[in-house]
């Protein structure tokens, strides 16, 4: 559970509230057990949830709606994984900045921008290499990071 959010609760249990407003369900959570759990420890200290879209929430639509957002995010995450999945399978990066590549500006005839191509770096290509052959040897993410920090190689963001 976030942090904002075991927060909340902890300030519920000390009675500093007795309404949470905000936009929609959705917005308190989106996990079937977290919204029902959140709801029920909330009902038990006398705490409402109000939000623009639902107004004031009761045990029907934790469940119902609780269930509808459940099913979203898990749809949802199947949609993003397919769209990835399409942007590789068609030889485009399907992620952001990637250590060792550049994004290349390229347009439409109509001119809107045509995303995921990548250029390697050359300079930066043998620690793309080291990386991944230090990986294949056994050695951490974490300490393969660490060495590259404590050599003052950046990342692609331009920090360690």
């Amino acid at each position: 559970m976030r942090i904002g959010m075991q927060k909340m609760l902890r300030d519920a249990e000390a009675q500093s509230f007795d309404v949470v407003l905000s936009e929609a369900m959705d917005r308190v959570s989106r996990n079937q057990a977290d919204i029902a759990s959140v709801f029920q420890r909330f009902q038990f200290r006398g705490v409402m949830i109000e939000t623009l879209s639902e107004g004031l929430l009761s045990e029907m639509q934790i469940g119902m709606k609780g269930t509808m957002n459940a099913i979203f995010i898990k749809d949802l995450g199947d949609k993003t994984r397919r769209g990835l999945m399409g942007r590789a399978l068609a030889g485009k990066c399907a992620g952001g900045k990637a250590y060792g590549y550049k994004n290349l500006v390229k347009f439409t005839e109509a001119g809107d921008p045509i995303k995921g191509d990548r250029a390697i770096i050359p300079h930066e290509a043998a620690t793309v290499v080291r990386i991944f052959t230090d990986y294949a040897n056994g050695v951490s993410p974490m300490k393969i990071a660490s060495a590259l920090n404590a050599e003052g190689i950046n990342g692609p963001t331009g920090k360690g």
